[in-house]
């Protein structure tokens, strides 16, 4: 059951797009809102609700966000920034995922719907207290009741729209670099991979093959006779993914730049000029994106790739990032001046180093420029945080007209709930840090709460120097996530797998990726289609087992598999605890892994560099097929079949032609049943040669 309460007037998001939740009672009256006490949120004024949590009161949900599974314990803002050093005392990156589940004492979900920033902190400056201060503006806020927390998700997502759903060939493996200069060394990527025998599917251009930095547009003399090169790389069957970022370069004839200047298209100040920003290509204007005329204005630019061949792309600096605000900048020199005739004391110094690492994302900027939306003009940061979800809109929409029926590859940096169902997520600029392993697989269950099915971390990490091992280890949880991709900065070194040494490894664990395919796509799918998660904390499926509520570093993949893998330097092994007798699997390659049954407990489990541990619950198959040198070449006919049956079990694999916009989900279904005996029976689209392993 979902309630829903209504604060002042607030903008609309459209996060939602079912209208079952029932009205509640008049939210200004004290004690209408189950759960939460409200305080506070007259005109101009911040709105605080407040709760007494249970002393083992678990929080779930949050999205994309620093720290654990359990969010309990931190303080977090839901304010789309762009802030590369994702630390534990981070509070904002770069979503704002406003829904949350409290399990313990009572079991309630919250979904704050408010554009602009929403600060939870959940026994921050009080232990037990959870207070969720809402900036001044209108808010609608949800509360959901249920059985299980599960069932309380399911609700959730059926409220606000099916998940995004890529092609099938984005599930395959993706190299990615800031600082592929040209075609040759694109082309010299696919080479290593081919010649070497490491799968790939997919090559991520950055910044570099535009024509200094500008969208749409690309560099003639690095990149010659564009769609030629694209057709070139498909024949590979390599898939080029281009970047598009938020900021237009301020150009006499751009084209882009003209037409939105005409217009009316960008943001403007309040006197009614242009508001103008630093990034990439120096000043930009930035597209009003929740202006409906210029949001589709917008999503048309895309057909200049889409025209070439390109069907991927990634949506990037759209919380938006601001290297500068140009007024602001003007200011910032001025003051200099300032410092440059005095001695710099500690005072003066600092003061002086403030200044300038302030210029970037400033608060104060994003106060200055303006939207038009649904006819009423609307100051920035009361609705900052739809920026980035109405530019993925913006291209999502666009792609129903230019391909209509045709699944294109979208995904974004900065998102907001409702942007899931145009695109997926990138969990950002991450580092080469063995925290940021684990940090990957705790973002998952949250992302999949609020409806990002389609997501992945920077593998190997964007930011810092990786080392071999931890690329090797974080490949080895990067094989489970929809986006499987490498990408790292320009200034970092080099990680593609054919940098280090041993290839062999590399190649084993990609090809463990293409393997298990059938069953990382068939899960994703029923997840989609049903409104469930795919990655599951363990108390979701073990809700009695106050064990497994604790468990921070292991994950549910759907209902069959469980994976723990290994997130620290040098280790050779990690504990894992077992809800349940389970089946483990010790995976080195497609035609080496060895097998053993655990019974449930604590247990310390080995696992070299190369071996990925996976476990498989009782009366559960998971099928795996002889992988490919891409998604379009693993073979669905012949299957093995990882399995742990005591009785009898039932896998339910999907199965279509990957690129159809319309899904008839029970068409592509596949039901393989397996007996104790051995017997294995096949009945649906497909009839494939099964094996047991």
């Amino acid at each position: 059951m979902m309630k829903k309460f209504v604060f002042g007037n607030p903008l609309e998001t459209e996060a939602m797009t079912d209208s079952r939740a029932t009205p509640g009672s008049p939210a200004e009256e004290a004690g209408s809102v189950p759960y939460l006490s409200v305080s506070g949120g007259s005109e101009g004024e911040s709105c605080v609700l407040t709760y007494d949590m249970g002393e083992r009161d678990i929080i779930y949900g949050l999205g994309e966000n620093v720290r654990g599974i359990n969010k309990r314990g931190w303080i977090y803002e839901s304010n789309c920034t762009d802030d590369p050093l994702h630390t534990e005392t981070r509070r904002e990156l770069y979503a704002a995922h406003n829904f949350f589940i409290v399990d313990g004492r009572e079991r309630f979900g919250v979904f704050v719907d408010a554009p602009q920033k929403v600060t939870f902190d959940f026994g921050y400056e009080n232990r037990d207290g959870m207070k969720i201060t809402v900036s001044p503006g209108g808010f609608v806020l949800y509360i959901l009741e249920g059985e299980n927390v599960r069932e309380m998700v399911k609700e959730f997502r059926r409220a606000i729209g099916r998940s995004y759903i890529p092609p099938r060939w984005a599930f395959g493996y993706g190299q990615s670099r800031w600082g592929y200069l040209s075609a040759d060394d694109i082309r010299q990527v696919v080479r290593e991979h081919r010649e070497k025998g490491v799968p790939l599917d997919s090559v991520y251009m950055d910044i570099d093959y535009m024509e200094r930095y500008k969208d749409f547009t690309v560099n003639e003399e690095t990149f010659p006779d564009f769609p030629r090169f694209v057709r070139e790389m498909k024949e590979e069957k390599i898939h080029l993914v281009p970047i598009i970022d938020a900021g237009v370069k301020i150009e006499e004839g751009y084209p882009v730049y003209e037409e939105g200047m005409k217009e009316g298209y960008f943001c403007k100040k309040e006197d009614g000029t242009e508001f103008v920003g630093g990034v990439w290509p120096g000043r930009v204007h930035f597209p009003d994106m929740l202006n409906e005329k210029a949001r589709e204005w917008f999503g048309q630019k895309y057909s200049f790739l889409l025209d070439q061949g390109i069907d991927g792309f990634w949506n990037d600096m759209n919380e938006p990032a601001l290297f500068y605000g140009e007024d602001n900048l003007d200011e910032v020199f001025r003051k200099l001046e300032d410092y440059g005739n005095q001695e710099l004391d500690i005072k003066s110094f600092f003061g002086m180093k403030n200044l300038v690492l302030g210029i970037a994302n400033r608060k104060e900027d994003y106060e200055t420029f303006y939207h038009q939306y649904r006819g009423e003009r609307v100051r920035h940061d009361r609705v900052h945080n739809l920026y980035g979800y109405n530019m993925t809109r913006a291209a999502g929409e666009a792609f129903e007209k230019l391909k209509p029926g045709e699944r294109i590859l979208m995904f974004s940096r900065a998102s907001y709930i409702g942007m899931h169902r145009y695109g997926g997520v990138w969990t950002g600029d991450n580092c080469s840090w063995w925290s940021h392993v684990l940090m990957n697989l705790q973002m998952l269950p949250g992302l999949n709460m609020c409806g990002f099915l389609y997501t992945g971390a920077d593998l190997g990490g964007f930011g810092a120097n990786v080392t071999e091992d931890l690329l090797l280890r974080w490949l080895e949880l990067g094989i489970f996530t929809p986006l499987m991709r490498n990408h790292s900065a320009r200034t970092t070194r080099r990680q593609e797998f054919y940098q280090f040494g041993h290839t062999e490894d590399f190649r084993n664990v990609i090809g463990l990726r293409y393997g298990l395919l059938p069953y990382i796509y068939s899960e994703f799918m029923k997840a989609a289609v049903t409104g469930d998660m795919m990655f599951l904390p363990l108390a979701f499926l073990y809700p009695e087992d106050r064990s497994a509520a604790e468990v921070e570093d292991q994950l549910m993949v759907g209902e069959a598999m469980m994976i723990a893998p290994v997130y620290r330097q040098n280790a050779r092994g990690r504990y894992v605890y077992l809800p349940e007798e389970m089946k483990l699997y010790r995976m080195r390659s497609l035609d080496s892994m060895d097998q053993e049954i655990l019974p449930a407990g604590h247990h310390y489990v080995r696992a070299e560099l190369n071996e990925v541990l996976v476990f498989v619950r009782p009366d559960q198959v998971v099928p795996m097929s002889q992988g490919g040198c891409c998604v379009e070449e693993v073979d669905m006919s012949r299957l093995n079949l990882l399995h742990f049956v005591k009785t009898e079990a039932v896998c339910e694999l999907y199965h279509d032609d990957g690129v159809s916009r319309k899904i008839d989900f029970e068409k592509g279904i596949t039901r393989i049943t397996v007996k104790a005996d051995g017997t294995i029976k096949t009945e649906g689209m497909l009839d494939p040669e099964c094996c047991l392993v």
